[in-house]
């Protein structure tokens, strides 16, 4: 494992202000927890590029989104031996439905009130939302 964090990016993904999109994780950290989209910024790449990027990696080139918004930094150390220094995004839903593409990673996607969500949430998932209501824009967890 290095012993230098990775630059993750995730983007909560919400529909008519009220409605989030989460999936459940399989097969890696944070294995059944409900999570948003993302991954790791890859090298030369914009933080937008990123969450563009992963949206269509993980939901399918047919769901799209628009207002993409910095929401909240993460130091995301729950994980050990996994350490991330995380950049929350957040963006409105434009069109398509949400597909499944990594069958190995994900087992679903589900739109969630944002009041109401499933449990347990990914690390950086409960942060993220806190931040979004309250605009603090830093968490260790």
């Amino acid at each position: 494992m290095d012993e230098q964090p990775r630059v993750g990016v995730g983007v909560m993904v919400f529909r008519n202000g009220s409605q989030v999109l989460l999936h459940r994780r399989k097969g890696s950290h944070g294995a059944g927890e409900y999570a948003s989209p993302g991954g790791h910024l890859e090298h030369g790449e914009s933080v937008e590029e990123c969450v563009l990027r992963e949206i269509k990696e993980e939901a399918g080139p047919q769901f799209k989104v628009k207002n993409i918004s910095f929401v909240c930094f993460i130091n995301l150390r729950r994980y050990m031996p996994r350490h991330y220094a995380h950049i929350q995004m957040a963006a409105e839903w434009k069109s398509g439905e949400a597909k499944v593409m990594e069958p190995d990673k994900n087992a679903g996607w589900a739109w969630y009130p944002i009041d109401s969500l499933p449990q347990p949430l990914f690390g950086t998932t409960s942060q993220a939302i806190e931040a979004y209501r309250t605009g603090k824009n830093f968490f260790e967890a």
